[in-house]
């Protein structure tokens, strides 16, 4: 009884990893949901259930908090891409590396929401990461090598460059994501349906392909 009587009033470790993660999750929550101005630490605190204080332990402000939301949104993305694992084939590897972009997207709409926050922004809040920069690195060195590989194969038109194929590919892959509601109703279609999102992926990806493909353009 006496062992019972200790473990019950001795006091509860706090898992510093674990409330931190909390922490940042409902963070990106508040954040996607009411902007950066809007999003408030009391909202935080309350949805958290943990103290203030507790919340400036591991942030140092409401924008060191955001920031940090940023880094892990694009982590999360980052480590969808750096999944992928080259099998010399670039035709294989181009493809599989964008399924693997624009699922992410459709996995993660509240990252399209965080970006079109810091967009209004002019980026003002990402410029102060010291390792959001550094993540585009993987990326860029496996979008370049594999497009190099197909073009010294023959397989990808010669003018194609990493920059313009970045974005066309994050275009594709999220207009249909951050305009979905609208779209949706003016289209007369649910583009937020598993099968459209299917469906999707696929044109998406074959857009991008057929351009890679498209030798005669550059012949």
């Amino acid at each position: 009884m006496k062992d019972d009587a200790q473990t019950a009033t001795k006091p509860k470790t706090r898992n510093a990893a674990l409330t931190k993660e909390n922490i940042l999750n409902v963070a990106t929550r508040e954040f996607a949901e009411r902007g950066y101005e809007g999003a408030s630490i009391e909202a935080i605190v309350l949805r958290c259930k943990i103290s203030k204080n507790l919340v400036y332990h591991y942030f140092d402000s409401k924008e060191g908090l955001f920031i940090e939301v940023m880094e892990r949104a694009y982590g999360a993305m980052r480590g969808r891409q750096n999944e992928l694992s080259l099998s010399g084939d670039p035709v294989r590897d181009m493809r599989e590396l964008v399924r693997k972009t624009i699922q992410h997207f459709i996995d993660q709409p509240d990252f399209h929401l965080l970006l079109s926050i810091e967009n209004l922004h002019k980026a003002a809040h990402i410029r102060k990461s010291t390792v959001i920069a550094q993540m585009f690195n993987p990326l860029r060195a496996a979008l370049s090598q594999i497009l190099e590989q197909g073009k010294q194969q023959g397989v990808f038109r010669q003018d194609a460059e990493w920059v313009d194929l970045y974005v066309s590919i994050s275009g594709l892959g999220a207009y249909a994501i951050t305009n979905r509601y609208t779209l949706s109703y003016v289209l007369d279609v649910d583009l937020d349906s598993p099968e459209r999102k299917a469906s999707r992926l696929d044109h998406a990806c074959e857009v991008v392909m057929s351009y890679l493909c498209d030798l005669g353009s550059s012949a």
